[in-house]
């Protein structure tokens, strides 16, 4: 059976002729430094998570965004997912502290996704000022950086089933 593509929003989805998939298993990694941030971040990913049918993921709250690839790669070795969602937010200070924390949580959080297979969606904010990630989350002006980092992860998930099913 060949896989064909079905519209889901603005994005295609993989279904088999006879029915669409169930619903992926998705968890969320949400670093808590910065509560509202994360709380928006949360939303906007939750709200995505619904439209494409996936309720009530369980959430994984971690102090901040250095901590996110511990416990994703925790959540990707459980067996229990199909995909994660790491959420939070560093905002530059006076040191270079801002530069070694968005390095190690974009590295891990990349290695977790290429070690275990399980895709990872980057929904990190790395921002120079607490209004610009105010603009970055759900009801912010630029866009919603934790929809984006779910659809992210829904993506890798159809390219990974029709790969399968090439």
């Amino acid at each position: 059976m060949r896989p064909r593509p079905i519209a889901s929003g603005a994005r295609a989805r993989v279904a088999t002729e006879e029915a669409a998939p169930a619903p992926w298993r998705v968890a969320l990694c949400v670093a808590r430094f910065y509560e509202d941030l994360a709380a928006r971040l949360e939303r906007g990913a939750r709200e995505r998570l619904a439209e494409a049918g996936i309720d009530a993921p369980p959430s994984f709250d971690v102090p901040g965004a250095f901590e996110l690839p511990y416990v994703a790669k925790l959540a990707a070795e459980s067996g229990r997912f199909d995909g994660i969602v790491c959420l939070g937010a560093v905002i530059r200070g006076e040191t270079d502290h801002y530069d070694h924390v968005c390095r190690g949580a974009s590295d891990g959080i990349l290695r977790v996704a290429l070690d275990t297979g399980v895709p990872c969606g980057f929904g990190v904010l790395t921002v120079d000022t607490t209004e610009q990630a105010l603009a970055r989350v759900a009801g912010g002006a630029k866009r919603d950086s934790g929809r984006h980092a779910v659809e992210a992860v829904l993506d890798c998930l159809a390219a990974r089933d029709a790969l399968r099913l090439a």
